[in-house]
């Protein structure tokens, strides 16, 4: 039996959205900026591909920017506000993803002074943390709706509200929320999302950028998308990012609780094992469970797991090849040799119980035959 466990580093794309993009690689294929019927046809379907992921985010089509991802759009985010503001300071969280953290080292090399608030044990950015570092010339604060390692929902309501009291802006990275649980923009100014998380393709990504707000350009060139992301558009991608947007919207209630009740389920049994751990609070994204094994190292238990047909994380995807223990498991107060024992296991629509109940069944085996390996168990 296969089942895929690693859906918050990717989904598989779902037939309806494949379907609605081959037109535009074989028939539809022209450049939406040009003048002849072609390019006509994917100007046309451009904006109601944006008129369509605007009305599911109850924004203006205007105030939406198509990157080609995530990361991208995180970078367009920050670096955009910094550099269009004479105000030099930013703050983010230690639990962002790397294309956040590593956005904001790069910006401190440019000269700009950058804080990380601290969060707690269940990963939890307290309102108070952000209050005492905000300051008169914080131009931008980035905080992830939800994180993608540990699950965990910020008050993003809250804490973007702190940030405009103080004269600053918001922008939140929502990638792994996005089309999973409703989102709150009435107090966001900066909002990224990427279509590939959430059954569309790759190579597609979104930058909610609030109307007034001023934004520096990474791409310069031929003043696409209203000038902030200048390049041919995607429109494969485009079209497939607004009809998973269009399916997610309408299962998106239903799919919370289903995926929510595997969730609790595959938590009960697997903290039944001994010495194991729960990272991150109860309530969290509905697909998301992030285990922690004394005695096991994490990435044994991915190659151990894969053997058996099932695909699992133990981390960020984007720096799953560094040895070093998880900056978010560290953060929330883990040793390091507690966070080298870490497992994430991300569901999705097509998640099945049947898949859940293999993954229970075959977890406890492996981690006790890795146990038998390792040289910190006590015999008897």
């Amino acid at each position: 039996m296969k089942a895929y466990f690693d859906n918050a580093s990717t989904t598989c794309i779902s037939p309806e959205v494949l379907e609605v993009m081959k037109p535009y690689y074989l028939e539809k294929y022209g450049n939406a900026s040009t003048m002849h019927q072609w390019g006509v046809d994917a100007s046309e379907a451009l904006e109601k591909s944006r008129e369509s992921i605007a009305k599911f985010m109850k924004v203006k089509p205007r105030e939406l920017v198509f990157t080609g991802c995530g990361t991208e759009s995180d970078n367009l985010a920050l670096k955009g506000i910094a550099f269009s503001t004479q105000k030099k300071h930013l703050i983010t969280t230690q639990i962002e993803h790397p294309a956040v953290l590593k956005t904001a080292v790069w910006l401190e090399k440019q000269g700009f002074d950058v804080d990380y608030l601290s969060v707690d044990s269940q990963g939890f950015v307290k309102p108070e943390t952000l209050e005492k570092k905000i300051r008169n010339d914080t131009a931008l604060v980035s905080i992830m709706t939800a994180n993608n390692e540990i699950g965990t929902i910020e008050p993003i309501e809250e804490l973007a509200k702190i940030t405009h009291d103080h004269g600053a802006l918001f922008h939140t990275d929502a990638v792994q929320a996005f089309g999973k649980i409703p989102l709150m923009l009435e107090h966001v100014d900066l909002l990224s999302a990427s279509a590939h998380k959430l059954h569309g393709p790759k190579g597609i990504g979104l930058l909610y950028v609030k109307e007034g707000t001023q934004l520096t350009p990474l791409l310069h060139g031929g003043g696409h998308e209203y000038g902030l992301r200048s390049a041919t558009e995607n429109m494969p991608g485009i079209v497939g990012f607004a009809k998973a947007v269009e399916l997610a919207e309408k299962h998106m209630e239903n799919e919370a609780k289903r995926q929510s009740n595997l969730r609790d389920k595959l938590i009960k049994s697997l903290e039944s094992i001994d010495d194991s751990w729960l990272n991150g609070p109860r309530e969290r994204l509905p697909n998301n469970a992030h285990f922690g094994f004394d005695f096991v190292e994490g990435e044994s238990l991915v190659l151990r797991l894969d053997a058996n047909g099932i695909a699992v994380g133990t981390g960020s995807a984007c720096s799953s090849h560094d040895l070093m223990p998880s900056h978010v498991l560290l953060a929330i107060g883990l040793p390091p040799e507690k966070a080298h024992g870490s497992l994430r296991l991300t569901m999705s629509k097509y998640t099945t119980e049947e898949e859940v109940d293999y993954v229970i069944d075959c977890v406890p085996n492996v981690v006790g035959d890795l146990r038998k390996l390792s040289p910190l168990v006590r015999r008897s």
